[in-house]
């Protein structure tokens, strides 16, 4: 009787623990207004202090899209929600104060 041949069975993989996580940020805005413009040039700056090259950053500009203020429940612009990593967080203004904003995302304990 010829032999058969079994496919070994495949280990599942452990999760890299040196990977870093990429945190994905979403930032709602108005347009071009002062608000957005700062809000912007701010969560840019801490980004690239406090996450460089572990961020990704999706504007969202709700003049042109504002169906898409539902999902997040947006309520005030500009606004920033933190989606990964878990929990969801949101911090409303222009996230000129630096030190809320660290707080706010998880980046800085509270004081």
């Amino acid at each position: 009787m010829p032999a058969t041949k079994t496919k070994p069975q495949a280990r599942p993989r452990k999760p890299d623990s040196r990977k870093p996580v990429v945190w994905s940020l979403r930032l709602y805005v108005a347009g071009q207004s002062p608000k957005s413009i700062r809000a912007i040039a701010n969560l840019k700056r801490l980004c690239e202090e406090h996450l460089k090259g572990r961020y990704r950053i999706e504007l969202i500009d709700l003049r042109k899209n504002p169906h898409l203020a539902r999902g997040d429940q947006i309520v005030a612009i500009p606004t920033l929600v933190r989606r990964l990593p878990l929990p969801l967080r949101t911090i409303f203004g222009d996230l000129s104060n630096s030190v809320q904003l660290l707080v706010g995302l998880d980046l800085r304990k509270v004081d």
